[in-house]
């Protein structure tokens, strides 16, 4: 009998549970933790994000699965869980940095940009004949002198970070961001520690398998598979020997 009245709480994207939950946003929390792991990190002059690219056959081409994302000039994003609903937030996220440049003749602010994706977001969970998105992502970048990074939540909640995790083995590399983070951080030493977080949730990375972006004051680049390849040969010593 609760397994029945359960289901029919299951159907209704709108509708709250006898104990205040709804399932279906729940279950896109579910769908966020079954995809790659991506890393946020906020060093004092940048932001790094960093993501598994995951492929499901050895025919693929890693290249043509994005989890980094340049969403304006100084402004990134990483993603995980479901591959089109992700995409369709950066595009809206995008759409919303181009609406304010011609609006106000200036870039959009992280947090500005970050609530008014978590308010679309949020619509989905609140009417009938949708689904909450299955995707989250992580929004970094720069406002004027100051770093930021931001991560959304399929319930439409907006929280700000000094370094996160989202997607698959969220649970082993946040507490290990937890522990080495620190507000001395550089760009550089970011970028190690990003990677470094990723292998904690992995059981092996090669270069092609990560995507690292850094954002400062320049602008958005995305790391050469050359660049992630240094770092970490650094981190897998033993692996790069064996090569």
């Amino acid at each position: 009998m609760k397994r029945n009245d359960q289901q029919a709480y299951d159907r209704g994207t709108s509708l709250f549970s006898p104990d205040g939950r709804i399932y279906q946003v729940e279950y896109a929390r579910e769908a966020v933790k079954r995809g790659a792991p991506a890393v946020g990190v906020r060093a004092s002059d940048g932001v790094v994000l960093a993501a598994q690219t995951r492929t499901s056959s050895s025919l693929m081409e890693t290249e043509s699965v994005e989890k980094l994302h340049k969403l304006d000039d100084r402004i990134g994003a990483a993603s995980a869980g479901h591959v089109a609903d992700a995409r369709q937030l950066v595009d809206d996220a995008r759409l919303e940095c181009q609406t304010n440049r011609l609006r106000y003749g200036e870039p959009i602010g992280l947090e500005t940009l970050t609530k008014a994706l978590t308010d679309d977001i949020q619509e989905s969970t609140q009417f009938g004949g949708t689904r909450p998105y299955g995707a989250s992502l992580l929004i970094g970048g720069m406002d004027g002198d100051e770093a930021g990074l931001f991560a959304t939540d399929p319930s439409g909640t907006p929280q700000e970070w000094k370094a996160v995790a989202i997607g698959g083995s969220r649970g082993e590399i946040q507490e290990f961001l937890e522990d080495e983070w620190t507000t001395e951080l550089s760009v550089d030493d970011a970028v190690t520690l990003a990677i470094e977080a990723l292998l904690t949730g992995v059981d092996s990375l090669a270069p092609e398998e990560a995507s690292v972006a850094v954002v400062t004051s320049e602008g958005y680049r995305h790391l050469s598979v050359e660049e992630v390849g240094d770092v970490l040969a650094e981190l897998q010593p033993d692996d790069a020997d064996s090569e």
